[in-house]
């Protein structure tokens, strides 16, 4: 009875659910018959039915196993409007499961159409945590720029704690209108905030009305916004550059529509673009990775569009900047903005999202304005008339009941001309039904009046009358004025109806309360035809519906067909997961990868699709992708299938030649045409029709044939109604024929591309699209032809292709005139140009000026205009040099000249040309080259040193033709003339190692010799063994070519033990190209070898000069070409000279480099000594294998017994070279590419063994080893290069200076170069000697200074940045054998491996001369001057036949018979190289002449040229400098202002021509602005200043050192110690300059800038600075201004007693244990005495004559200059050293001096005297009687001992007249010194 009850009771709730259950049944019938989006929901097929089993069973074993996910309900920020998250919107489960649709959806059957409507979702409920973010809470940076907030919205405020608060990637998920811009806004705060100064959670900002003063590190991050269209791009920009603009923060637009220079980029902290847009610039592996590098955040908006056509991209670049986080180890901020999502959790995890902190989804109860959605689907096909009938009545039925309303409404269409159509039709629809007055509104406000007459005052007549009924339109075509007025007649209410297109949801914030949009197929120009409008147009213009301020909810329509209905119900319901649509593109984006260097290997590309969001989906929806649950459970990460993926797609790019793809080992590697096609964008079908049709030899018109056929226009299509305007064009726009016709896609293709290209005017608006869209990828395309011809090295084809690219981005044909390209009138251009062609053609247009152009044109006036027209089309002028290095290579200079005038509004900031040489066919490229000319320097011609191959027979020319890159008509084509070629003779000769029984040591019959061999080894090996009875019995000259590794140095070991052998008493000198060199040999013989023999060795460089009687004493004497130059110059008076047996010249193929005209000088010398002298000189030269090693040996003087010339496979560890090359213009990018492929390479050939990487720069070395040490971290073991324990590491880094090295030892990487400290250098060199790090990256210079040989080298590049030239240029290839014979170690290795990276165009260059021995030409010719100069002055030279004659001691006179074309000798006969030899000492004469260094004069009486030195020449000579340098200092002397000395003489100083080769780095140029604040003296003289001259930077640099001022980086401090090496001598020269010239006041000047260098102060310093420790400024004012003791200089202090300087001392504390470390007497007979007091600090002067220099860097010695002067002028100068042991006081006394004076009274204090006698020579004044001169004594090392005494002298008459001295020798006291400070 109680359930009857129960039932009687709940009666009618039992009868609503009957009812509605029948309803639900009825319903689900119906869906059965009809698909509609309720069935998608709720109905379920027999394969739905499968496959829910499928997913049940699948979820049941993954909970088995532990892995079921969370429920998206429990992550924390998952904010739904009703309980359990479904009430507004689907969602779905893990594996992708539907739901239906929100509840009270329903749905009308009314006839001719069906109606689903949404209503909208009520506002979710508040949570309790919740709480709005008023401004006024936030940090100053964040209140002013939402300064006109005053508070975030509900949204905004739930997500501001961690977007503003956090680093933490982001996915936010919402509905369209709720501020997701803004939240991208303070995530970029949040990045903004971390580069700002003071941090502004910090910033104390009391006065509001002034903007925080915050100042941001601009510079150091970059923020890129992803936005989905070029539209929500540009309203992004202008929203964030408002808002930013107070912070100085710079955003742009970055797009197809809009590029940015370089420059701007630069420049830019917010760069708002694309998808494919950053795709583009993230594939590239060059130009842009610096940009890349820099990015902080990366925010995507609208990333639901994973599920489009487009999807692919965003997972591509999502993927790639993931992959990049973890490989740079740097931080990347993801943020992902999206509408509503059904499965937002699989794209949190693709973002990296954490779920439980940075995701954050909200369903449509959080949109601002509520909203109603309604479905329209009308019957019909789309697009038919009755169709287009029926969509307007629906429309005008919908529209009519809103208005009625009394509500406007915004009906979207999607073409401009619709817009008229539609409102027309809505209008005809209202008048008919009689509801007219509905849709007008009241004309009494007085607003309504003023618009009245705006509207009246239109030009849109459309407009105007639309506006009588109540309509307006809006659309792009329209005036500006007109869619304003539009804008602002709806946004005040008076018309109800606005027609718009989409434009106007993206770019105008104009809502309604009801949005309509009328139909949904929008013409796609990208496919060809109509397309769906997208969801995310839908989802813009439905968030324009509802205004906050007015209505409670907004009212959205979709009026579409029938058959389309489904599918948006769907997609704005989010009922369907997003999937991934990146195996589409699977092939194009793991070519990228491949060309991108991130994906090498199979293995690598399966853990890129790791990254993807396809990854993610595979694994949660596995049946859509094709895979079954089998394949899942038993490998759950999917890794098969991704190795599938990855296998199938490479095999495809391998097809085609793309990559190079191994499938036994996985190995993938790119070729041109993979890069070209990533580059370029280009489908992999379009390379593979490129493969069949391309050619070397095409016209215009097969090239636009073949282009039309690629599959980027397949989605083009011929349509009907196009035919006849395609005809049309056809006939009048096309000059190339069609193939196909008109009829045809790819005719029609072609057609619009001529059509674009000939600015043809086009009616139909679908073809108008078109033709904008093949225009703007056809141009994209033809560049990518280009390169692809190039790469192939197509001569014809190229020239089209680049000729076609012009013409598509410039939009005229390349037969047009030129002038075209600038803004021609047409009644102008038509005297230039008729419809037959040109009329005047630029050749004519170059010869005429303004008058003859205006004549021409019949225009004066506009005569000047052309003419600046014609001068500014760029073209070049080319001229070629061709010198043959072999029979088969020819070496061409070329230099470059730009012939045109510069305008920047009309070059831009840089002009690119393209360079090639062509055979004579014009069909092969020989060579390609690039060339940049920008605005700084155009004019200045370049030089560019190339190789091209040649065959014999020698063909009679080859073609250098030059193309503008942007430019028609701007080519410049140069024959280059091979007929006079002479080829040099081919005679290589090698000598074969022959199979001998390894010699033992105790062949060498020497128990010290033995010794001295059994530390190291017990038998020579075989090179050694086959050279030892030639080296160590014999007595010949020897010459031994050998690569580098096989034993050369016991070879000179073995040469000068025979030396001492049989000449015990004579000198052996051991010459190496480098001081690293000479260092190395110094060290290891004065370890090994001079103490067992019982010899002496010295080491003599620029760092060390020994004194002469060290010189003489010495057995062994090791030094640099140019120091043995300077001493052997002076043969005559240095007996040591002559006294040498054996000259050994180490690396002696450097003859062809640019020291090698020295190494050519010296030898010449030797061999003129012997032959002077008689006594024998044996000559041994060390090299690699050369090709002309016979040549070389006769000009030596070597026999066939001692000439050994070995092959380069002669080595004692078998090696293999591999060469690879690698694209890209740009140096840095293309280094940064080679890092990947360096570190794969360690992987592969050296997994555990030392690894040597050379690169070309410092800078190069610490950005090699950060890219190693990021790779590192993405193995198991992200320090396997390191064999220490912890705590041995820390004990070297806790010893390591630099913080970079630092960080890369952790790692168990080395870095060496001359710009870290010896102790850094030295530990690198020792821990990887020691194998405790594994991989060391060098500069060059380590090859050849530290013999540590590796296992594996790289050569990463072979190119370096040569200051000279302003650019980059190869090494010298003896460099690059230098680098690659460190591979190998004997004792270890049983081979060994070289890895060589190269620019592509060098490859075949490498592959040719690394494997065949390279011919050692001279360079003599090219530094003649200073060589012939040293001779003059040396007297070896007074003739033109003299120097001829010395000339044939050469080896370039050896060479001019051999190969003369190299030299440029045009006839080869005796008498023609004779007259060539003339020829050059003339012009050198001559330069020596007009630099003063020589005197040149007819010698009549012996009928010859006699040549004379100067004193400049000699100057220049013994002081080892250029004849140009004299020149400067001759001339500028002479002009010096002597208000500012020094000032001016430091400007002369730094203008010496030996500062030309200092480097000038990049960027350096802006250090060196800086460097300007900070000196005194100002480096511009009188106009603009170069500040990438390397003498500007000399000159700051010494001032910086005299300031001791710190530099701003290491290279900086290197550079400084190379300026002070050479300032010294250079100074030396200036003074004797002066002197020479009499000018009393510069020469004393230069002495003392000499002494304040030396000392490192400046002259007006105080001198008391020079004491060490240096003391403070309050010490030096205490001493200086003392009552008692006032000290102005160290001179002072040299006559005190030890009482007196004890009081001095301890007047000032820090002063009281000091004392100067150089004190001595002055006697005129000069006299000095080491010092005798309590006060004198014991070890800092090591040597006798020393100076305390501290600061310089290198060891100087005390010298000092006497200078006898009347008034001011000089009459004598001499200057004396103090080095080395000096006679003892006593003889000095006793010795003859024409001025001997002693004070006496200095000597009190100290012990015995030593003295240098000097004699001074002068003239005396020509009348008898008194005078008085002025005798000074200047130090050429200290400031503040400079002197000056009077010498009264008496002149009588006499038969020659002479000078007296008074009988009496005067005593001078301290009281007559005066100083010069």
């Amino acid at each position: 009875m109680e359930f009857l009850g129960s039932l009687i009771s709940e009666r009618a709730e039992i009868i609503r659910g009957i009812t509605a259950e029948s309803d639900r049944a009825r319903a689900a019938e119906l869906h059965n018959n009809r698909k509609i989006p309720g069935v998608q929901a709720i109905v379920r097929t027999e394969r739905d039915v499968a496959i829910e089993k499928e997913v049940t069973r699948m979820r049941r074993k993954a909970k088995r196993k532990g892995r079921e996910a969370d429920a998206p309900q429990r992550f924390p920020h998952v904010y739904t409007s009703t309980p359990g998250g479904r009430g507004s919107g689907a969602m779905l489960s893990m594996f992708g499961t539907k739901f239906s649709l929100p509840v009270g959806t329903k749905r009308d059957e009314l006839g001719d159409h069906e109606e689903i409507t949404i209503p909208f979702a009520k506002p979710a409920a508040q949570r309790q945590t919740e709480r709005p973010v008023e401004i006024g809470e936030m940090d100053p940076l964040c209140q002013y720029t939402f300064r006109n907030y005053t508070s975030l919205n509900r949204i905004q405020s739930i997500i501001y704690p961690t977007a503003y608060g956090t680093n933490e990637n982001i996915l936010l998920s919402a509905p369209t209108g709720a501020g997701k811009t803004d939240v991208a806004l303070l995530t970029i705060l949040r990045t903004i905030a971390q580069y700002c100064t003071p941090s502004p959670s910090e910033l104390d900002w009391t006065d509001t009305s002034r903007k925080p003063a915050l100042v941001v590190a601009r510079s150091e991050f970059k923020i890129v916004y992803v936005a989905p269209m070029k539209a929500l791009a540009a309203e992004v920009v202008e929203k964030y550059k408002s808002r930013l603009q107070w912070l100085g923060i710079q955003c742009r637009e970055l797009t197809g529509d809009m590029q940015l220079t370089k420059a701007e980029v630069k420049a830019t902290q917010i760069i708002v673009t694309t998808p494919e847009k950053w795709d583009v610039v993230t594939r590239k592996g060059s130009g842009d990775m610096e940009l890349v590098d820099q990015v902080k955040l990366l925010i995507v908006d609208e990333i639901h569009l994973l599920n489009e056509d487009r999807g692919s991209v965003l997972e591509t670049l999502i993927a790639r900047t993931q992959r990049q986080v973890e490989a740079r180890q740097t931080m990347i901020r993801l943020v992902g903005l999206s509408a509503t999502l059904p499965n937002y959790v699989d794209v949190s995890n693709f973002l990296g999202v954490n779920p439980h902190k940075g995701l954050f989804y909200f369903d449509g109860g959080y949109r601002p304005v509520p909203l109603e959605q309604h479905f329209v689907g009308v019957h019909g096909k789309a697009g038919t008339p009755s169709t287009n009938r029926l969509l307007n009545r629906v429309c005008y039925e919908r529209v009519s009941q809103l208005v009625a309303e009394g509500n406007q409404v915004m009906v979207f269409v999607h073409a401009r001309k619709d817009t008229v159509k539609t409102a027309q039709a809505l209008c005809e629809l209202a008048l008919k039904d009689g509801a007219g007055d509905d849709f007008l509104t009241p004309e009494d406000t007085q607003k309504h009046k003023a618009l009245v007459a705006r509207v009246a005052k239109s030009r849109n007549r459309e407009l105007k009358e639309l506006y009588t009924n109540g309509f307006t339109i809006h659309h792009a075509g329209m005036l500006r004025s007109d869619r304003s007025l539009a804008e602002e007649l709806f946004g005040k209410g008076l018309v109800r109806v606005l027609c718009c297109t989409s434009t106007l949801a993206w770019g105008v914030n104009l809502p309604a309360y009801a949005v309509v949009i009328k139909g949904t197929q929008v013409y796609d120009s990208q496919k060809g035809k109509f397309a769906d409008l997208s969801i995310l147009d839908v989802l813009q213009i439905f968030g324009r519906a509802g205004r906050p301020q007015y209505e409670s909810h907004g009212v959205g329509y979709i009026i579409t067909t029938h058959d389309r209905l489904a599918h948006y119900v769907s997609a704005i319901t989010m009922q369907q997961p997003i999937e991934s649509r990146f195996a589409s593109n699977m092939v194009d984006n793991l070519n990228a990868e491949i060309s991108l260097g991130t994906v090498t290997n199979v293995e690598e590309g399966v853990a890129w699709l790791g990254y993807t969001y396809l990854f993610i989906r595979m694994q949660k929806n596995p049946l859509v992708y094709g895979l079954t649950g089998e394949e899942v459970s038993d490998d759950p990460m999917l890794g098969q299938r991704r190795g599938e993926l990855i296998r199938k797609a490479a095999m495809v790019l391998n097809r085609l030649q793309m990559i190079v793809f191994d499938s036994a080992t996985g190995f993938m590697a790119a070729k041109d045409l993979g890069r070209i096609s990533s580059a370029y964008y280009l489908r992999h079908e379009s390379i593979e029709t490129f493969n069949q049709l391309m050619r070397a030899r095409m016209t215009e018109a097969d090239l636009i044939a073949m282009l039309s056929r690629s599959k980027e226009f397949d989605q083009i299509r011929a349509r009907n109604t196009e035919t006849l305007e395609l005809k049309e064009l056809l006939k009048s726009a096309c000059c190339c024929d069609v193939r196909g016709g008109a009829d045809s896609v790819h005719g029609k293709t072609s057609i619009l591309l001529q059509a674009a290209i000939s600015r043809s005017i086009i009616e139909d608006f679908a073809l108008v699209s078109d033709c904008a869209y093949v225009a703007q990828n056809g141009a994209r395309i033809v560049r990518a032809l280009f390169e692809i011809a190039l790469s192939r090295r197509w001569g014809p084809a190229a020239a089209v292709a680049l000729s076609l690219s012009k013409a598509v981005e410039r939009r005229m044909w390349p037969f047009e005139h030129p002038i075209k390209q600038f803004a021609i009138p047409q009644h102008i251009l038509r005297y230039l140009e008729s419809d037959s062609g040109v009329i005047v053609d630029m050749e004519q247009l170059y010869t005429m000026d303004s008058g003859e152009l205006g004549a021409l044109v019949r225009n004066q006036r506009y005569g000047v205009t052309l003419a600046a027209y014609v001068r500014q089309l760029p073209r070049l002028e080319l001229q070629a040099e061709v010198a043959p290095i072999t029979r088969g290579v020819l070496r061409v200079t070329l230099t470059i000249s730009a012939d045109f005038e510069w305008n920047d509004r009309v070059h831009g900031s840089a002009e690119a040309f393209w360079i090639w040489v062509e055979d004579v066919d014009n069909t092969e490229i020989y060579y390609t080259e690039n060339v940049l000319l920008r605005r700084k320097g155009y004019l200045e011609p370049r030089v560019s040193v190339f190789t091209i191959p040649i065959h014999e027979p020698v063909p009679t020319q080859v073609f250098v033709r030059a193309m503008s890159d942007r430019w028609i008509g701007a080519e410049t084509v140069t024959a280059v003339s091979l007929k006079h070629l002479v080829l040099p003779e081919h005679h290589e000769m090698h000598t074969d190692l022959l199979d001998l029984q390894p010699l033992p040591i105790t062949a060498l019959g020497d128990p010290c010799l033995e010794a001295i061999c059994r530390e190291r080894f017990t038998h020579f090996n075989p090179v050694q063994t086959q050279i030892f009875h030639t080296l160590y019995r014999q007595p010949h000259n020897a010459l031994v070519g050998a690569p580098t590794g096989s034993g050369k140095t016991v070879a000179a070991e073995l040469a000068m033990w025979w030396a001492f052998r049989e000449y015990p008493q004579r000198k052996v000198v051991y010459i190496a190209p480098l001081k690293a060199l000479v260092r190395e040999r110094v060290v290891d013989w004065g370890r090994r070898v001079v103490g067992p023999m019982g010899r002496s060795l010295i080491e003599l460089t620029g760092d060390v000069t020994p004194d002469p009687a060290s010189i003489r004493r010495a057995d062994i004497i090791i030094t640099t070409p140019e120091k043995w130059d300077v001493v052997s110059r002076a043969w005559h008076a240095r007996e040591y000279v002559q006294r040498v047996s054996l000259v050994i010249i180490d690396e002696i193929h450097l003859l062809g480099s640019d020291r090698g005209p020295i190494l050519e000088v010296i030898v010449s010398r030797m061999n003129h000594i012997a032959a002077r002298t008689g006594a024998t000189v044996r000559v041994v030269g060390l090299s690699t294998a050369l090709a002309n090693a016979r040549d070389l040996a006769d000009w030596l003087g070597v026999a066939q017994a001692g000439l050994f010339n070995f092959r380069h496979s002669v080595r004692p560890v078998p090696l293999e070279m591999y060469i690879d090359g690698f694209p890209g213009r740009h140096y840095c990018p293309r280094m940064a590419s080679m890092n990947r492929p360096a570190y794969r390479a360690i992987r592969t050939h050296s997994p555990s063994k030392p690894v040597l990487i050379f690169v070309s720069s410092r800078r190069q070395t610490r950005l090699t080893a950060q890219d190693l040490i990021a790779f590192c971290g993405m193995e198991d073991n992200p320090r396997h290069f390191l064999h220490m324990d912890d705590a041995e590491i820390e004990g070297v880094l806790a010893r390591t200076n630099d913080p970079n090295l630092r960080l890369a030892l952790s790692f168990g990487i080395g870095m060496h170069h001359a710009g870290l400290t010896e102790g850094d250098r030295r530990i690198c060199e020792q821990l990887f000697h020691d194998r405790k790090i594994q991989v060391l990256v060098a500069t060059s210079t380590l090859a050849w200074g530290v013999n540590l040989p590796a296992h594996l080298v790289i050569l990463k590049g072979t190119e370096f940045f040569d200051a000279r030239s302003g650019g980059y240029v190869d090494f010298p290839l003896t460099d690059v054998l230098q680098m690659v014979g460190r591979a190998g170690r004997p004792q270890f290795d049983d081979r060994a491996v070289a890895r060589i990276f190269v620019t592509d165009s060098k490859k075949e260059f490498y592959k040719r001369f690394l494997h065949e021995p390279f011919p050692v030409e001279s360079s003599l010719h090219t530094r003649l001057h200073e060589h012939i100069n040293a001779e003059i002055a040396a007297g070896t030279i007074s003739s033109a036949q003299d120097a001829v004659e010395y000339l044939s001691w050469t080896y370039l006179y050896r060479r001019l018979r051999q190969n003369p074309s190299y030299y440029g000798v045009k006839d080869s006969s005796e008498a023609g190289i004779n007259r060539y030899l003339s020829d050059l000492v003339s012009t050198c004469f001559g330069e020596l002449e007009r630099a003063q260094c020589a005197i040149v004069e007819f010698d009549y009486a012996r009928g010859h040229i006699a040549v004379t030195p100067t004193p400049l020449g000699k100057i220049a000579s013994q002081y080892y400098l250029s004849h140009a340098t004299m020149l400067t200092f001759s001339t500028r002397l002479e002009t010096i202002d002597k208000e500012n000395l020094v000032c001016d003489l430091l400007h002369l100083l730094s203008e010496a021509t030996e500062w030309a080769e200092l480097p000038v780095r990049h960027n350096e140029d802006l250090l060196n602005r800086e460097l300007e604040r900070k000196v005194p003296f100002p480096i511009a003289r009188g106009g603009r200043v170069d500040y990438l001259s390397p003498h500007a930077k000399t000159n700051l640099l010494l001032q910086m050192h005299m300031l001791r001022g710190e530099l701003p980086c290491s290279d900086y401090i290197t550079d400084t110690r190379t300026v002070l090496d050479s300032s010294i001598r250079i100074l030396q020269a200036m003074a004797d300059v002066a002197s020479i010239k009499g000018d009393l006041i510069c020469a004393l000047a230069v002495m003392e800038l000499m002494q304040a260098i030396k000392q490192a102060a400046m002259p007006t310093d105080s001198p008391l600075l020079q004491l060490d420790p240096e003391p403070s400024a309050e010490a030096i004012r205490t001493i200086s201004s003392s009552d008692t003791h006032k000290l102005r200089c160290l001179g002072e202090m040299l006559v005190m007693s030890d009482a007196k300087l004890r009081s001095v001392f301890t007047a000032v504390p820090t002063l009281d244990s000091l004392i100067p470390q150089t004190q001595y007497s002055l006697i005129i007979t000069l006299a000095y005495a080491p010092a005798q007091t309590a006060f004198a600090t014991h070890g800092l002067i090591k040597e006798p004559g020393q100076a305390f220099t501290p600061r310089f860097g290198k060891t100087q010695y005390e010298g000092w200059w006497i200078l006898l002067a009347q008034d001011d002028e000089l009459l004598a100068v001499k200057r004396v050293s103090m080095q080395g042991h000096i006679q003892s006081d006593k003889s000095a006394r006793n010795s003859k001096a024409s001025l001997a004076m002693a004070d006496t009274s200095s000597l009190k204090r100290h012990g015995a005297a030593q003295s240098r006698t000097t004699k001074l020579l002068f003239i005396t004044p020509e009348k008898p009687g008194t005078y008085s001169l002025r005798l000074l004594f200047a130090s050429d090392a200290y400031l503040g001992l400079d002197q000056e005494f009077e010498i009264p002298i008496t002149v009588i008459s006499g038969t020659n007249g002479h000078m007296v001295l008074p009988s009496d020798n005067s005593v001078f006291t301290k009281d007559r010194v005066k100083e010069y400070q």
